[in-house]
């Protein structure tokens, strides 16, 4: 049985009808935002910048949910809801390092669809 992927190109697929070099430029860009929602996210967190988390996260999401991500991006709403309450500030943490994590997989997944298009 295969293993289990974080992404999903499906979504993709819908909105470029497919076109590789669509698809090409959209997972391209979606690399090109990956510093920023890494060093935003780490960053807001140490410096306590909940607002600032909370609107980082809310753009992450929209990104990661293209690929497919759909839990991550459930969590990355409960962050920015949370933030906008400033409830729960002891589990920004844990969302941030999930957000690494999954991330981390998703590029990996992501750069070997790359090569194949």
């Amino acid at each position: 049985m295969p293993q289990s992927r974080y992404t999903s190109l499906n979504y993709l697929k819908e909105i470029t009808g497919g076109e590789s070099e669509i698809m090409k430029e959209f997972i391209q860009m979606f690399f090109d935002q990956l510093p920023e929602f890494k060093e935003g996210l780490t960053r807001y967190l140490a410096e306590k910048k909940w607002k600032e988390l909370g609107e980082l996260a809310h753009k992450a999401k929209s990104s990661v949910m293209t690929f497919g991500m759909n839990d991550l991006g459930y969590r990355l709403k409960e962050l920015q809801l949370k933030t906008q309450k400033l409830e729960d500030i002891e589990s920004y943490p844990e969302y941030v390092e999930e957000f690494m994590t999954e991330i981390a997989l998703a590029e990996i997944e992501l750069r070997e669809d790359l090569s194949k298009y």
